[in-house]
């Protein structure tokens, strides 16, 4: 009966989600709304509701629970009931190494292909090593903080107080198994940000003067304003967004670093904003542009699921718009950051030859930060001069 009350549970779930929702977003509205549930019933359902979705688009018309069943035993090491019932002939080698159980599956399903898993493989940046990109779906990526190079030792301390495995990468970047109640372990928010590894390492782009004047332009919950701020505590900011509930965000995680200076504007991008921004000129403007998040897939993969690959050219043609836009407040010799968490090409480097080729800007560096082989997701970056 136990995992037939598993299995209940994951397929009402799975029904009443449609993909619009981010699904960590959707599992807590409905486990609100499902309080009978325990949590050793949301914890299952969670899991395999991720496994189902990091199978991407492969074996798509497959029964479900037996689809589910595959993907619970490519994704954990540990015992699954749904497995070892629906896929019995290989549950007792859940634990082996991926490469071995996708060995498996490939044999006992003819039509299992890895790389429907993540169908837009000719999309991707030249960079990217298909394979090793294809596996990281079936790996959960670790919980990443960025501190404070004074803060780091101490932060590493009350992790191993509190018994948290960690891992110090950087003399400011620490990794933590995903799930990590960061809240519980330091209460002083102060002496961290969760960030994602590839989103720290933007930061060696920035390159900020004393007492610049700088524009995050779709700073969403200002993250990299945080790092920003980190690299050259003198800066002068801007930070907009169109979202509402963006810039909440960003005001409360600003107060909770004692960020004080700063200038806010809720701002459409693809609108004219000379009214707003008319006699305003910047030392640099940080560009974290809206892009399909093809890079974080491996942490959100019902996002790879329900994605069709029309989206990206209407992405690009945001990208494209939003960049024309804000160029003109750039003062001459000073950079544009452009960003995306996206491994398509379309969205990156060509967007940034478009940049180069109508606006006169010259590249000076450009890297796809490949986080899949560290357990975090995956970006693009660019640092544009403007002439």
């Amino acid at each position: 009966m136990r995992v037939e009350h598993q299995v209940n549970a994951f397929e009402k779930i799975l029904t009443s989600y449609d993909g619009v929702l981010p699904l960590h977003r959707h599992l807590f509205n409905y486990f609100k709304q499902h309080k009978q549930m325990g949590s050793s019933d949301r914890r299952w359902a969670t899991r395999y509701l991720y496994s189902y979705f990091r199978l991407g688009k492969a074996l798509f018309g497959l029964e479900k629970l037996e689809r589910l069943a595959i993907a619970d035993y490519l994704c954990n090491h540990t015992r699954s009931l749904v497995a070892s019932t629906y896929l019995p002939a290989l549950a007792e080698t859940i634990s082996s190494p991926l490469t071995e159980k996708l060995l498996q599956v490939e044999n006992a399903y003819p039509d299992f292909k890895l790389h429907e898993v993540f169908p837009f493989a000719a999309k991707l940046s030249a960079e990217i090593d298909k394979t090793a990109f294809l596996k990281s779906f079936f790996i959960q990526p670790d919980l990443f903080i960025r501190t404070s190079k004074q803060g780091h030792q101490g932060v590493m301390a009350a992790l191993e107080a509190n018994q948290v495995s960690a891992k110090a990468l950087s003399p400011t970047s620490i990794s933590l198994p995903n799930g990590t109640k960061m809240e519980q372990v330091l209460s002083d928010q102060r002496l961290y940000q969760i960030q994602d590894l590839s989103s720290q390492q933007t930061g060696a782009y920035f390159r900020p003067e004393k007492y610049g004047y700088w524009w995050d332009c779709c700073a969403a919950s200002g993250g990299k304003s945080l790092l920003l701020y980190d690299l050259e505590p003198t800066v002068q900011l801007l930070v907009s967004d169109i979202r509402t509930n963006s810039l909440n965000n960003l005001q409360e995680r600003f107060q909770l670093a004692g960020i004080k200076k700063y200038q806010l504007k809720q701002m459409d991008l693809l609108q004219d904003n000379t009214q707003i921004l008319h006699h305003y000129e910047f030392d640099g403007i940080l560009l974290d542009a809206p892009c399909s998040g093809s890079g974080t897939w491996g942490r959100t993969p019902e996002m790879l699921y329900f994605f069709e690959e029309y989206k990206i050219d209407n992405y690009v043609k945001l990208q494209k718009a939003i960049a024309s836009n804000v160029i003109q407040y750039l003062k001459p010799g000073k950079p544009l950051i452009y960003m995306t968490c996206s491994v398509f090409k379309a969205e990156n480097e060509d967007v940034v030859d478009y940049l180069i080729e109508n606006f006169g800007l010259k590249l000076e560096q450009k890297e796809l930060i490949k986080g899949y082989g560290q357990k975090a997701d995956s970006m693009f970056v660019a640092r544009l001069i403007k002439g």
